[in-house]
């Protein structure tokens, strides 16, 4: 572990893909990790990880698009583990398809899970990085937001994060609270696993698809984003804040 002082982190969506990679880093940086998955059960591998390495981590369920759930489970990090002071909004879920033919459902689904979600857990952690008065909060947004066929509402919440974190930047920026989002280009995990069947391809030949389209010539992995979360919330990255991060393996049009 890094000599870096031991904070409480919080990551939704942290039951595998980057979500478990970005907590096991972020234990590996020193930290405490709270990993926060709908299925309490789910986080049980995250967690076996961080402790079998010697850190700190506690599974909790919750939803994060439930208000309630959300303030129990804040207020129970911070019982069992201490103030959270990191936190990374990465629960997500995907419902793709055509406009004409998305329902109202898969429209609020989405939109509830990334974006009320993220807006529930930072109201419930903002107060205790206030109180003392440091605060790291990255966002996961997507390449996506700039516009995906199939992806009408992923894309619009996708974006709508990135509103989401260059406000609080503004408005918390004064008590030490830094906000910034990460985009992820194309990761392989089981949601872009689920995407190539859904479209009808293995998902090796689906990988390598990809790479085609990619200037370094690789998908990404989880830890790609976990590298780039845990610069977003270091100590050194004090005088960064409101910032979109793509991380994509080259540019983007």
């Amino acid at each position: 572990m890094s000599t870096t002082e031991q904070r409480v982190a919080v990551v939704t969506g942290g039951a595998r893909g980057i979500g478990a990679a970005t907590a096991v880093r972020l234990a590996a940086e020193g930290h405490a990790v709270a990993v926060i998955d709908l299925d309490e059960g789910a986080c049980k591998d995250t967690v076996e990880k961080i402790t079998a390495a010697g850190g700190r981590a506690l599974a909790v369920g919750a939803d994060v698009s439930d208000e309630a759930q959300v303030e129990a489970a804040v207020a129970r990090v911070a019982d069992e583990l201490g103030a959270p002071t990191i936190l990374v909004n990465n629960a997500g879920v995907l419902r793709d398809n055509l406009l004409f033919k998305m329902s109202a459902s898969d429209w609020d689904t989405v939109m509830n899970v990334h974006l009320r979600g993220a807006f529930l857990m930072t109201r419930a952690c903002q107060k205790h990085m206030v109180d003392a008065g440091f605060g790291r909060i990255v966002n996961l947004s997507s390449s996506s937001a700039l516009g995906n066929r199939g992806q009408v509402n992923y894309s619009a919440a996708k974006a709508g994060l990135q509103g989401f974190t260059k406000t609080l930047a503004k408005e918390l920026g004064k008590f030490g609270i830094t906000a910034n989002a990460v985009a992820p280009g194309f990761i392989a995990t089981e949601m872009t696993k689920a995407t190539a069947e859904r479209v009808g391809m293995g998902f090796e030949d689906f990988k390598a698809a990809a790479a085609t389209q990619i200037p370094v010539a690789r998908v990404g992995e989880p830890d790609d984003i976990a590298n780039a979360i845990a610069f977003f919330t270091g100590e050194a990255a004090g005088f960064v804040s409101g910032q979109v991060l793509y991380v994509a393996g080259g540019p983007l049009d």
